[in-house]
């Protein structure tokens, strides 16, 4: 070996840095000439050595990319000009909670939890990048599926979906908790 070649870590975090959208594992593992395995093998010590930085290895299935840690949301949003001040809905919030938890889901689902029609929310949702279609459903119809996106991950400050709090702790907030329930620190209010 050169002594000035790159480790696998190395040339994974160089791939995921010029990336310009989430990178496929299977993608990663062909153009590094490794097994998938290798390369999930090296995101989970990616993920280790950058839990205390700035910056964050998220994924979703097999896909992965780079983002700033949610402890830096303020000063990120500083540096660059953005507006955090707007929030979305109860009703959007709600209707996103049913797509994080139960994704893949359709329109239809969706509105029946609810109980109402819930078109213009998820046009909000979907211009705001939180969720996007994912498929069809194989039935009569074929109506959209929809699941959560990077943008969601990123909006919550996750890593990965399996950070999400799960249905038990939800139905049970801890007590003397100062934080508005469904907020996040960096969402936005629209419908």
């Amino acid at each position: 070996m050169d002594d000035h070649e790159l480790d696998l870590l190395a040339k994974i975090e160089a791939l995921l840095f010029v990336a310009s959208e989430p990178a496929d594992v299977g993608q990663l593992a062909q153009t590094l000439h490794v097994s998938e395995g290798i390369v999930e093998e090296a995101l989970r010590a990616l993920v280790a050595r950058y839990q205390e930085r700035g910056l964050r290895v998220q994924r979703i299935n097999h896909q992965v990319q780079f983002v700033t840690a949610p402890e830096a949301a303020e000063y990120v949003q500083h540096f660059l000009g953005l507006d955090a001040s707007t929030r979305l809905s109860a009703a959007a919030l709600e209707a996103l909670a049913l797509v994080a938890y139960r994704q893949p889901v359709t329109r239809a689902q969706i509105e029946a939890t609810r109980g109402v029609d819930c078109d213009g929310v998820l046009r909000t949702l979907l211009g705001h990048g939180l969720i996007s279609p994912i498929g069809r459903l194989e039935q009569v119809g074929r109506p959209i599926l929809y699941g959560t996106t990077f943008q969601f991950l990123q909006y919550f400050g996750l890593a990965d979906l399996s950070q999400l709090p799960s249905l038990e702790q939800l139905a049970s907030p801890s007590e003397g908790s100062e934080d508005e329930p469904g907020r996040a620190a960096n969402e936005t209010t629209t419908e």
